[in-house]
């Protein structure tokens, strides 16, 4: 039977406890933001002790559902001081659920003077170890060191440079097969969370564990895993260095390989250093379109550098130091890929969601432009506040199963493709959910989370885009034209 793992980060100790039955059914997001939401003062500072990070594997992990080794960071966000669920694909995920791991829980906060540390989990138990030898290096260094002293094959969560001065940018990064930091849980700052914990790394080793978690119906999740193939493929890869391009108008290829390969290696989120450079840019602190030039300023997030504490904590925080206006932000966080004048829909959603301006809070571009659950022109105000609503709960419900975000295409678009992620769900647990009990799971998440916010005092002042937004847009003419009232209509029964 899977349990919770709580790390008590003061003390360097641990202790199991059985999963709630109130938890059972819960995953992923689901499981991260109902735990921040009962165990997290929403007041309180998010690098403070009384903030927690909450580690947790969807539903369907540990199985062998393809794209199903999604893990949910979860916490208070110290960019935006808003609930945050970050997803992760990678190897950690798969391995915390074959090890019967429901969620793993970071508790407390060590000395300012204490130095960081890693823990270990095995079969055999959890160990921590001092990491004074991995402090200030990168997540290359770090995770090739961690394979060499724990084998080959483990899987790794660490921070860089940037999450040990917990900057508000950074980012958990999580091994990929071959052991590199590919995988980013970059949004919010969660990085900089479990760098106020003082963890560098969580190694995790299943070697011994069962080669996949129990099924209560094998036969029938064969079945159903075989249809997944055919219904739940995913609707788009998305590629983080074009992020980069997008917001700098930096041309060049290698350059912005290099770019992604350095958030990855500082723990940054490319999305925010996109922005963040752009903003540096729109200011004249470095000229438009040098690949160069943002390499060199991107590299002192990793020195005592103070432009690099300036932009290692974000495009808001940059704008402000530098007297700007125009700073494509929202509650605090970068603004990714579209604009919102020309796609409401993801304008809507990125005014709405709990989460703030996250890509993958429900990606309206699926309706708006692919015309996925049957989407209307994103460039029309009509229709689009159930077009923001609905991505954003189909969203959420797949947060909570561990699959690949991107099934949401799918999911909205073919009634079929929704029922194979519900055969996944009761085969592997013995349940008998319907359809309506999935849409139902992705409205409480959505719930938990804006009650959260609520009470850390977030209101309608904050679901806005930036002012600037209102200006005309060419060659369509578009401008950001919703309403508050029109923005609160969107989960506003939720």
């Amino acid at each position: 039977m899977a349990r919770i793992l709580r790390l008590n980060m003061a003390r360097q100790s641990y202790h199991w406890e059985e999963v709630p039955p109130a938890y059972t059914g819960l995953g992923g997001r689901a499981l991260t933001s109902r735990l921040i939401r009962e165990e997290v003062d929403p007041s309180c500072h998010p690098l403070s002790t009384a903030n927690k990070l909450v580690l947790a594997p969807g539903l369907l992990a540990g199985t062998f559902a393809a794209n199903s080794g999604h893990l949910s960071a979860g916490g208070k966000s110290p960019l935006t001081g808003a609930i945050k669920e970050g997803n992760v694909g990678g190897t950690v995920s798969q391995k915390l659920a074959r090890l019967g791991i429901k969620a793993v829980v970071l508790e407390g906060k060590p000395r300012q003077a204490d130095g960081c540390c890693l823990v270990k989990i095995s079969p055999e138990g959890v160990e921590f170890f001092p990491a004074s030898e991995y402090e200030g290096l990168g997540n290359y260094r770090t995770m090739a060191l961690l394979w060499k002293r724990f084998g080959r094959g483990v899987g790794v969560l660490s921070i860089g440079p940037a999450g040990e001065k917990c900057l508000t940018a950074a980012s958990i990064q999580v091994s990929d097969p071959a052991g590199r930091p590919a995988r980013a849980a970059g949004r919010g700052g969660l990085g900089a969370l479990m760098g106020s914990k003082k963890l560098k790394a969580l190694v995790v080793d299943d070697k011994g564990a069962p080669a996949s978690v129990p099924l209560a119906d094998p036969e029938g999740f064969k079945a159903a895993a075989r249809a997944k193939g055919k219904y739940l493929t995913s609707g788009y890869e998305y590629e983080t260095h074009r992020a980069l391009e997008a917001n700098t108008r930096i041309r060049h290829p290698d350059e912005i390989a290099q770019l992604d390969r350095l958030c990855d290696d500082l723990g940054l989120d490319p999305i925010e250093m996109g922005v963040t450079l752009g903003v540096l840019m729109e200011g004249g602190v470095i000229p438009w379109g040098s690949g160069s030039v943002a390499l060199k300023m991107l590299k002192k997030v990793g020195k005592n550098d103070p432009w690099g504490l300036i932009i290692g904590n974000g495009s808001a925080f940059t704008g402000q130091a530098l007297g700007l206006e125009r700073v494509p932000a929202a509650k605090g966080e970068a603004l990714p890929a579209c604009d919102r004048r020309a796609e409401k829909g993801v304008g809507l959603t990125r005014a709405s969601s709990p989460m703030g301006d996250d890509h993958t809070a429900g990606y309206a571009v699926a309706v708006n432009f692919l015309q996925c659950g049957c989407g209307d022109e994103s460039l029309k105000k009509e229709g689009n506040i159930e077009f923001s609503r609905n991505p954003q709960i189909a969203t959420a419900a797949i947060d909570a199963t561990g699959l690949c975000p991107s099934v949401a295409f799918p999911v909205l678009d073919n009634p079929e493709a929704l029922q194979c992620l519900v055969d996944l769900i009761n085969a592997c647990y013995g349940l008998s959910l319907t359809t309506v009990d999935v849409t139902a799971l992705g409205r409480q998440i959505l719930h938990d989370e804006k009650s959260f916010n609520r009470e850390a005092r977030f209101t309608r002042t904050q679901d806005h885009l930036p002012g600037f937004f209102k200006e005309n847009l060419k060659p369509h003419n578009v401008t950001w034209d919703f309403t508050d009232e029109e923005i609160a209509q969107v989960l506003a029964d939720l």
